[in-house]
């Protein structure tokens, strides 16, 4: 009988680590299953983050080379601006030193050149003695001399039936001038 309690504690001992171990490999193949099941979810999210930040990055890239190519237009634009007003102030400086008493008798001589002179007026914003001495010529035929009140360098020549006038003062010639300025292209 002892020999009979023996095989049953025998065989009750191996059928229990049969058991346990049958069941350790089921929650072991369980606790892979699980583990594979997080590691493939952990995967799959961490290529969405990839694939956000990759287009996050291309969307940071694209704006950052537009606010360049922008910020270079702007600066051209600035550039372009800051010569036109340079040779604004350049030429108006010209032209004003230009227009002073002997330069300014040959300015209107050569205006009315060829001209019945009878038939016009030339303001001016002061009628000098050097002026009238230049234009003596002009002024004997028929040439009136006056100050005007929106002449403050150069002069204004008017039709004396108000049918017209060419201006040739300094704001009136920077005004022909400046389109030329205007167009110039800085790229």
């Amino acid at each position: 009988m002892e020999l009979q309690i023996q095989d049953l504690v025998s065989s009750i001992r191996k059928e229990g680590i049969e058991a346990a171990n049958t069941e350790a490999e089921s929650i072991i193949a369980e606790a892979k299953k699980k583990a594979e099941s997080i590691v493939a979810v952990a995967k799959a999210e961490a290529q969405q983050f990839k694939d956000a930040s990759e287009k996050e990055i291309s969307i940071l890239r694209e704006s950052a080379a537009v606010s360049a190519e922008q910020a270079k237009r702007d600066a051209v634009l600035a550039f372009k601006s800051e010569i036109q007003e340079e040779f604004q102030k350049i030429l108006a400086a010209d032209i004003r030193k230009e227009f002073s008493g002997e330069s300014l008798g040959k300015l209107i001589r050569a205006a009315v050149a060829g001209e019945d002179v009878a038939n016009y007026a030339a303001e001016v914003s002061d009628v000098s003695a050097v002026l009238k001495s230049e234009l003596a010529e002009e002024i004997k035929n028929g040439l009136e001399i006056r100050p005007g009140k929106n002449v403050q360098n150069g002069f204004r020549l008017a039709a004396k039936d108000g049918s017209g006038y060419f201006d040739c003062s300094d704001d009136g010639i920077m005004e022909m001038l400046m389109p030329y300025f205007r167009d110039l292209d800085f790229q």
